[in-house]
C-alpha cells in the first residue's frame, strides 16, 4: 500500500493538527515544498477552490464587478502612501531587494494585499462623476511573510484569493455594497462549504488598516480555534484622499469617492476540511467535491463482463445528469482497498455493484459522511443520486450547526470567561470594544475579540472585562 492510500494514523479527536495534516497529504490535496507556509495545490484541492471561484464571480458580475490583473510587485512608495495601511502590514511584507546581481533603486513588495497599486490606477481612470461607480475584482496569489507556525490552507506565506476593489460617488452605495458581499460571503460557507458563520462588524482594534470599518464573517472550527471567513471592508475616503483620487461631480466640484475592498481566501477549504472530514479521512460538501461518486464493479470471474458492462453504464447515466462520477474498475485492487482509498479521498457516495445486486436488478450506495448504506434500483439511480447528494449537502450544514451551537456560550462573569477560553469554546460577551481591553482579554485569556455579532442582543450592562459601559455583544475565542 503506497503513502498516499495508507489510512489516516490518529484520530481527530487526540490530535486534530497531526490528523488535519494526514487528511490533507493522504487525500492528495497538498503538497509541501522546501519553503516553509508554501504549498502546491493538488489538482484535487484546485477543483474545490475552482467551484468557489466559479460561484462568486458569477454572483459579483451580477452587480457589475469586471475581472482584472494587477501587478504582483508593487513599490515601496505605494504601499507607504497610506500611513495607517502599511504601518499595518509592515510586519508581514515580503521585499525584493536585488533583481539579478544588481540592487534595485527602490525596494520592491511582493503583494501582500493590492489597495495600494489599484488605487494608484484609480487615480487615473477616475476623472468625472460619470466613471465612478468602478467595480474590479481580481483572484490572485498573496504573500505575508507569517512568523507564526504555518498551517497549510489556514495560515500560510502564499495562498490564493479574491479581492474586490470598488468606488462609489456616494457613501450610501459604498456600504450598501459590503454588506451584500458580505451576505454573499455567508452564502459560500454555508451553502457551497456547510460551514455555519457568523456576520458582524469587527471591534476597532481588528479593522482593516486603513479602514473606516471592517465586517466579517466568523467561526469556530473543530480544532477549538476561530477562524476569519472572509471580509469586507469600508474604506470611506482615507485611501482616495492619501492617492489623490480626485473626480468632477455633478456640480462641477472636486470629490473623492468612497471606497470598499473585500476578500475570501483557500483559508475557506482548511475550515471546511476541519469541520466535516472524520477518521476515515477526507468528507467534502457536494456542492463542491471533485467527486460525487465513484462506481465500484465487485466481480468474480465467471460474472465479470456482465458487472462491468452494467457499472459502465450506470457511470454513464450518472454523468448525463451532472453528477461527477469515476468508474474504479482497476482489477488489481480488491473492493475492499477501493473502499478505503475512497473514504479517504472524500468520494460522496460510492455505488457496490456485484452480481447478486445485479440478481435483484439494485446497486448500494453508502454516502460518505453517515455510511449508510441504501438499495436503489438500477433504473432509479439517476433521479436517487442526486436526491442523496442534496441531502448530504443540508445534513452537513445542519449537523456543523448542531456543533457550533453546542461549543458557543454566554459569560456573565470575568471567571465564566476565562474557563470557557480555556475550554476553547465560542465566547459571546458583553464588550466595551476599547482596543486596551481588546488587547487584555487576548493577553489574559487567549481569546482574540473576533467580531460584534449582527444577530446579537443589545448590549447591556458592563465590559465582561474592564466593567466599563458594554457598547456591543462581542464574541471570542482562540484563533490561528
Amino acid at each position: 500500500m503506497s503513502k498516499t492510500t495508507q489510512g489516516i494514523t490518529v484520530k481527530k479527536s487526540e490530535n486534530i493538527s497531526e490528523w488535519y495534516v494526514q487528511v490533507l497529504q493522504k487525500a492528495e490535496l497538498i503538497e509541501y515544498t522546501d519553503v516553509s507556509g508554501c504549498i502546491i495545490y493538488r489538482p484535487r484541492l484546485y477543483a474545490m477552490w475552482e467551484e468557489i471561484k466559479k460561484w462568486f464571480d458569477e454572483e459579483i458580475k451580477k452587480l457589475g464587478v469586471e475581472n482584472a490583473y494587477f501587478p504582483l510587485f508593487i513599490p515601496k512608495r505605494l504601499l507607504e502612501k497610506e500611513a495607517e495601511h502599511v504601518q499595518g502590514f509592515a510586519p508581514e511584507v515580503a521585499w525584493v531587494m536585488r533583481g539579478g546581481r544588481s540592487e534595485l533603486k527602490e525596494e520592491i513588495a511582493v503583494r501582500p494585499t493590492s489597495e495600494t497599486v489599484i488605487y494608484d490606477a484609480y487615480a487615473k481612470w477616475i476623472q468625472s462623476h460619470r466613471d465612478l461607480p468602478i467595480k474590479i475584482n481580481q483572484w490572485v496569489n498573496v504573500v505575508r511573510w507569517e512568523f507564526k507556525h504555518p498551517t497549510p490552507l489556514i495560515r500560510g506565506r502564499e495562498f490564493l484569493w479574491q479581492e474586490g476593489h470598488t468606488a462609489f460617488a456616494t457613501k450610501k452605495e459604498a456600504e450598501e455594497e459590503v454588506q451584500i458581499i458580505l451576505e454573499l460571503y455567508r452564502r459560500v460557507f454555508e451553502e457551497l462549504l456547510a460551514v455555519p458563520v457568523i456576520k458582524g462588524i469587527k471591534a476597532p482594534s481588528e479593522k482593516f488598516a486603513g479602514a473606516d470599518y471592517s465586517t466579517s464573517v466568523e467561526t469556530l472550527t473543530p480544532s477549538g480555534k476561530a477562524v476569519q471567513a472572509a471580509t469586507s471592508h469600508h474604506l470611506g475616503q482615507n485611501f482616495a484622499k492619501a492617492f489623490e483620487i480626485e473626480y468632477q461631480d455633478e456640480s462641477g466640484k472636486k470629490a473623492n469617492p468612497y471606497q470598499n475592498s473585500w476578500g475570501i481566501s483557500t483559508r475557506s477549504l482548511g475550515a471546511m476540511i476541519l469541520y466535516h472530514s472524520d477518521d476515515k479521512g477526507l468528507v467534502v460538501p457536494p456542492r463542491v467535491a471533485p467527486l460525487h461518486a465513484v462506481v465500484i464493479p465487485i466481480t468474480f470471474d465467471k460474472n465479470k463482463n456482465k458487472v462491468l458492462r452494467e457499472a459502465k453504464k450506470i457511470t454513464k447515466t450518472l454523468e448525463e445528469e451532472g453528477v461527477k462520477v469515476l468508474l474504479d474498475d482497476r482489477d488489481h485492487y480488491t473492493p475492499g482497498w477501493k473502499f478505503n482509498e475512497w473514504e479517504l479521498k472524500g468520494a460522496c457516495i460510492r455505488i457496490e455493484l456485484g452480481p447478486k445486486d445485479l440478481e435483484k436488478e439494485q446497486a448500494i450506495a453508502v454516502r460518505r459522511d453517515t455510511g449508510k448504506k441504501t438499495p436503489v434500483k438500477l433504473n432509479e439511480l439517476s433521479k436517487k443520486i442526486p436526491k442523496m447528494l442534496d441531502k448530504m449537502q443540508k445534513d452537513l450544514l445542519s449537523s456543523a450547526k448542531e456543533w457550533l451551537d453546542s461549543q458557543s456560550v454566554e459569560a456573565k462573569s470575568w471567571t465564566e470567561f476565562q474557563k470557557a477560553a480555556k475550554e476553547k469554546k465560542l465566547i459571546w460577551a458583553q464588550f466595551c470594544t476599547k482596543d486596551a481591553c481588546a488587547s487584555s482579554i487576548h493577553e489574559e485569556s487567549g481569546a482574540k475579540s473576533l467580531n460584534l455579532p449582527y444577530s446579537a442582543k443589545k448590549p447591556k450592562g458592563n465590559c465582561i472585562k474592564c466593567k466599563n459601559k458594554s457598547k456591543a455583544v462581542g464574541i471570542f475565542a482562540k484563533s490561528y
